[in-house]
């Protein structure tokens, strides 16, 4: 008796002799996809003996605890995994990288605490990923760059507390998004999804349950919903300042605005030296250049050796402000003879660093610095010559 046609293309599409994995149970669908269902068996591993032809995989409600990177080398052409309630805790990097036709992925209602992240890099059709209900307390800078084709993303129920800027903004095709019951901390870090959200077309699912969880004053409140007034970018304004001391002494102050209050930060760059001055800093740790808290930084005994760029960084959640001034140590009657020969206006002087000796009238007030003053020490004749007692003024030159 010949068997019935159904048997034999089943019999077909199982070859070359790869049996169905004896835990599930396989069938034949449209378009020549193959379904092994593996779903309610109890498993704790991925079964072996998958057919290269198995498009669709189920392993729903098992027990699977890890995914090691060979775990699913055996069905290389599966375009849809479900491993939903499962209790995976780890998947090893590079078990999803193997499955470039993969269009959706559900590890939804496991204890992923970590996701390997690099794995979609080589997901470019993936079309759903559901990571709900899991551990997740981060999703990195352009962790979903090239999901070109990512039309819903399920991030509710984890631990994330914020995202990334921009996070979302490099997939194209994103039409749901579900970011719900996660404990956000509302910080000015998370102030461009509120932004995102007002321009977006995509469908924020339950965005009224997608709360802050801090800061106390705004715990229970949308993340929407967000005050963009608690967020104002950083601005600074930079002066320099004069004062008595033995020998000459650089003296730049700092003045900065936003919210929340900007961080000052100093970036010096001379001839032979690169410093970064991330706060204040100790007389002890480094004597000559000082930086206090009230965003001042001083240094004593200027000399030829200091001549460089000096630049003011404020900085806070929403961005960074910088402003620099160029600072040049004059050694003759025309302080513009030794300025740097890249300067296109050196040739340009303030008539304050004309050379006739310092007096009260030459000493300019402090005035505001940009991207484009240079000041300018200058040491009169008459001290190099050594017929007066040593003193110095200050120059200012506007490029």
């Amino acid at each position: 008796m010949r068997p019935p046609l159904a048997v034999l293309a089943l019999v077909t599409l199982l070859s070359p002799g790869l049996a169905c994995p004896s835990p599930c149970s396989c069938s034949p669908k449209k378009n020549g996809r193959l379904l092994a269902e593996c779903a309610y068996r109890e498993l704790r591993d991925v079964p072996q003996g998958l057919s290269p032809n198995v498009t669709i995989l189920t392993l729903s409600a098992n027990l699977l605890g890890r995914l090691g990177r060979a775990a699913l080398a055996e069905a290389p052409e599966l375009q849809s995994l479900w491993l939903g309630y499962n209790h995976i805790s780890a998947v090893e990097p590079g078990t999803f990288a193997v499955l470039p036709h993969l269009r959706n992925l559900d590890l939804s209602h496991n204890r992923l605490a970590e996701f390997p992240w690099q794995d979609l890099r080589n997901l470019s059709a993936l079309q759903i990923l559901k990571l709900s209900h899991n551990r997740l307390a981060s999703l990195p800078a352009g962790a979903l760059a090239g999901l070109q084709e990512l039309r819903s993303l399920w991030l509710n129920d984890n631990a994330l507390t914020t995202l990334a800027s921009g996070a979302f903004e490099a997939l194209p095709a994103l039409a749901q998004l579900q970011l719900f019951h996660n404990p956000f901390n509302c910080s000015c870090k998370l102030a461009w999804l509120r932004q995102w959200a007002e321009s977006t077309s995509v469908v924020l699912s339950r965005a009224g349950s997608t709360l802050c969880a801090a800061p106390a004053r705004l715990r229970g409140r949308p993340v929407t919903a967000m005050p963009g007034a608690l967020c104002v970018p950083p601005s600074a304004h930079l002066t320099y300042l004069s004062g008595p001391g033995d020998g000459l002494t650089l003296t730049l102050h700092c003045s900065v605005a936003g919210s929340p209050m900007p961080e000052i930060r100093w970036r010096i760059r001379t001839a032979g030296r690169r410093l970064d001055i991330d706060g204040p800093t100790t007389k002890a740790g480094r004597p000559r250049i000082l930086a206090f808290k009230n965003g001042t930084v001083a240094v004593s005994d200027f000399g030829k050796e200091d001549e460089g760029t000096y630049t003011c960084l404020a900085v806070n959640e929403v961005g960074t402000r910088e402003v620099s001034v160029n600072v040049a140590l004059a050694g003759s009657g025309n302080p513009a003879e030794e300025l740097p020969r890249d300067d296109p206006q050196a040739g340009h002087p303030h008539p304050a660093g004309s050379g006739h000796g310092c007096t009260k009238s030459e000493e300019p007030d402090a005035p505001s610095m940009g991207d484009k003053l240079v000041i300018v020490y200058h040491m009169p004749r008459e001290a190099r010559s050594g017929t007066g007692a040593p003193e110095f003024c200050l120059g200012i030159l506007l490029l």
